[in-house]
């Protein structure tokens, strides 16, 4: 089958290599011009597990082409970003796709949104655009279910969710999806697949909120929070998730917004945004306390932030907390600099011995494994502030100035 990925990034690339794997003709379009260039040098524009070993197998069989101009094809699935903007969706880029897909569209082509979309997106807004041609199509919504940093596995072994605008657009796809995919699929409504998307992640970012909240909650009573959630979770049917210095990336921090922007019904969905949002001032508040405990202050100090991707062992910096961390630290005068292996290109140090021999305060906000194995071995100096809001430190409990959020 001729299928043609439309956004080659961090789920579009994979998934377009998988489906090569499978046997399938797959084109590659971005309008990205540098990336498709990189592709055709045979070379990757970002890192991913697993995906290089695809990537060689692709061009042997020959199955996956990167390219700029986008052709006929028996079926086009859209890859693309759908940012946030003012609480609602940017469908900038699905539009400008579903736009150039009418261009070249032909009977019974099949259409698939894998981009994150708002509800009725599909039925309200994308339908009309395919009306337009005259053209009969099939037209199914089937959300991503992946993570950076685990991608490919999880594209694969997933189950996943199909909603079709009518059965057969949904049997057609899920031909296809099954080509690859080990773990279930389930056809429903492309409606209900839409909201099925925003649900889930809007529920992760509301737990989230909670262990945040917990955390400001235990910081007034003068416990431990970790511990707490530890001991809470021994309850069979209590699963909280742990606090941090904010949520990023490009669903949880986002989705909410999108599933909530067409009702005024929602109370504890923007009360959870709020709650997250506001987690890189309780991290700046409290390190303040620190300071205030060794008479020290943010003026002139020498900062390190350790981690700029919003979780461990990805380059994806998307909606990272850590940024609003550093312009909160910043407008307090202090001397912030930076070191994530994974964004060495945003990085002041070349390695973390570096960074660590400079620095008088270290904030952890990722918790990359390399920090967890290669912190404890380093020299950190005695006097050095070391504020973990991952809980990840464990080696460093004895260290005199070690603070955890």
């Amino acid at each position: 089958m001729n299928i043609t990925i439309i956004g080659l990034g961090y789920m579009g690339l994979p998934f377009a290599l998988l489906l090569a794997k499978a046997g399938h003709k797959v084109t590659g379009y971005d309008i990205n011009k540098k990336k498709i260039k990189l592709l055709n040098q045979g070379k990757l524009p970002f890192g991913e597990l697993g995906l290089a070993n695809l990537f060689e197998e692709s061009k042997k069989t020959r199955n996956f082409i990167p390219t700029t101009e986008l052709e006929k094809s028996d079926v086009f699935i859209v890859s693309v970003p759908t940012p946030e903007k003012n609480h609602h969706i940017d469908l900038t880029f699905v539009l400008n796709a579903v736009n150039t897909i009418s261009k070249v569209l032909d009977h019974d082509n099949l259409i698939i949104i894998e981009s994150t979309i708002s509800p009725h997106c599909c039925k309200k807004i994308i339908k009309p655009i395919l009306d337009k041609t005259g053209k009969k199509y099939g037209l199914v919504h089937c959300p991503e279910r992946a993570i950076p940093g685990n991608t490919l596995y999880e594209l694969v072994n997933n189950d996943r969710i199909i909603g079709g605008l009518d059965s057969a657009s949904a049997l057609r796809a899920k031909e296809i999806y099954s080509s690859f995919v080990k773990g279930k699929i389930f056809l429903t409504d492309i409606t209900i697949a839409e909201v099925c998307k925003l649900t889930e992640n809007t529920f992760r970012d509301i737990n989230i909120a909670y262990a945040n909240e917990l955390a400001k909650i235990c910081n007034d009573l003068g416990i431990n929070v970790w511990e707490v959630i530890d001991l809470a979770n021994k309850h069979p049917r209590v699963n909280i998730l742990y606090p941090g210095p904010g949520v990023g990336g490009h669903c949880i921090a986002i989705d909410p917004w999108f599933l909530t922007e067409a009702t005024k019904t929602s109370k504890i969905v923007p009360l959870a945004r709020e709650i997250n949002d506001a987690a890189p001032y309780f991290v700046v508040d409290k390190l303040q306390s620190v300071l205030n405990e060794n008479n020290l202050h943010y003026n002139g100090a020498k900062i390190l932030v350790l981690g700029l991707a919003y979780k461990a062992n990805v380059d994806d910096d998307r909606e990272s907390p850590a940024y609003k961390i550093i312009q909160l630290l910043k407008e307090r005068k202090a001397e912030v600099k930076v070191y994530d292996p994974y964004l060495l290109d945003k990085s002041d140090f070349n390695n973390l011995k570096e960074g660590l021999a400079w620095a008088e305060i270290i904030i952890l906000t990722t918790n990359h494994s390399n920090f967890v194995e290669q912190i404890t071995k380093e020299k950190i100096k005695d006097q050095t502030i070391v504020f973990d809001t991952r809980n990840c430190l464990t080696g460093l409990k004895t260290h005199p100035f070690y603070y955890v959020l």
